[in-house]
């Protein structure tokens, strides 16, 4: 079964470079293996990683045993929803690309919530 966006359409990837997503394929989807439900792809913004940082999250630090290189400003990037919610409810939250976004964050957010943030190209 296809994984779907908000908009009830295929999921589109969220990014490659750096490459993304639970399974490191680009995607914003999940299994049950993921406890951390990184379904929303974000534009990384400065204030978003302070934020971060702040709660525990160094999302700046490069950690290659996870194959991860650490985050810039620019940086599209699957995020914990719960996460995203969090930062939004602080006047922190990043943009979202929607159509990359899964469809199971609106289990925790609203469309509203989302479109309010939305970059759409």
């Amino acid at each position: 079964m296809a994984e779907l966006n908000v908009y009830g359409n295929p999921l589109e990837s969220c990014c490659t470079n750096p490459m993304t997503g639970f399974f490191r394929d680009g995607f914003c989807r999940t299994d049950d293996e993921n406890q951390g439900q990184h379904l929303v792809c974000a534009i990384i913004t400065q204030q978003f990683l302070a934020f971060s940082r702040s709660r525990g999250n160094d999302l700046i630090t490069p950690r290659p045993e996870l194959r991860f290189r650490g985050l810039k400003p620019g940086n599209r990037w699957c995020l914990h929803v719960l996460r995203w919610r969090e930062a939004y409810e602080a006047g922190v939250a990043p943009p979202v690309l929607l159509a990359s976004t899964h469809q199971q964050v609106l289990n925790y957010v609203t469309i509203d919530m989302l479109r309010e943030l939305a970059f759409e190209e």
